[in-house]
C-alpha cells in the first residue's frame, strides 16, 4: 500500500475519522471512534493505517488538496482574475471557516513532511499564491502568514467586540500588495 494507491479500506477509514473530526472536534478522533464509525476493531485499523499520527497526516493532506482546489476555484473566477490577492485571502479564509476543526489540524501541528502525500499536497495547495507572488517564496509566506494569523483570530473570536475584521482584510492586504510584481 502506498499514499498514492490507498486500499478502498484506508479511503474507508480516513473518511469516516475525517467526519468524525468535522462533526465533533479533534477530540472525537482516536482509532476506537473511527474503528466504531465503520463497523471495526480498532486493531483492524492498523492494517491500514499505522497509527494515529499517520491517520492524521492523510487528513492533512487530503484537507491541504481541497484547500488548493478552493484557491484555484477562486483565482480562475472574473473577480479572482481582477483582485487575485483578495481573492486568495478571501477564498483562504472561507475555506477555514468552512472546516474549522480540519483547518486547525493542518495549521496548528507539525506536517510530516516525510509522508510524500502530505508534501505533494502541501505544494499543491500553496501554488496559487506562490504564483501569484511571482515564484518570491519570502512574499508568499509574508501574506500567508498574514491570512493564517487574522483566519486563526477570527476562528477563536480574539478581536475585540466591535472590531471591523473587513478593515482589518483590507488594510492589510493594501499593506502586503506593494509587494507583488507588477
Amino acid at each position: 500500500m502506498t499514499a498514492t494507491a490507498p486500499t478502498s479500506r484506508r479511503a474507508q477509514i480516513v473518511t469516516a475519522a475525517r467526519r468524525l473530526l468535522e462533526a465533533d472536534g479533534p477530540e472525537a478522533l482516536s482509532m476506537r471512534n473511527v474503528a466504531a464509525e465503520i463497523g471495526i476493531r480498532a486493531p483492524s485499523l492498523y492494517e491500514h493505517v499505522a497509527d494515529k499520527r499517520a491517520l492524521e497526516s492523510a487528513i492533512i493532506a487530503a484537507g491541504l488538496q481541497e484547500q488548493g482546489m478552493a484557491l484555484r476555484e477562486a483565482v480562475a473566477t472574473p473577480e479572482g482574475q481582477a483582485d487575485p490577492l483578495t481573492t486568495i485571502a478571501m477564498a483562504w479564509s472561507r475555506w477555514a471557516h468552512e472546516h474549522t476543526h480540519l483547518y486547525n489540524l493542518i495549521y496548528a501541528r507539525d506536517l510530516d513532511r516525510s509522508d510524500p502525500a502530505v508534501a505533494e499536497a502541501e505544494l499543491y495547495a500553496g501554488t496559487p499564491l506562490r504564483e501569484l507572488c511571482g515564484g518570491d517564496l519570502v512574499t508568499a509566506r509574508c501574506i500567508w502568514a498574514f491570512a493564517h494569523g487574522m483566519v486563526n483570530l477570527e476562528l477563536i473570536d480574539r478581536f475585540p467586540p466591535n472590531t471591523d475584521v473587513e478593515a482589518l482584510w483590507v488594510r492589510g492586504l493594501d499593506a502586503l500588495r506593494p509587494l507583488l510584481p507588477a
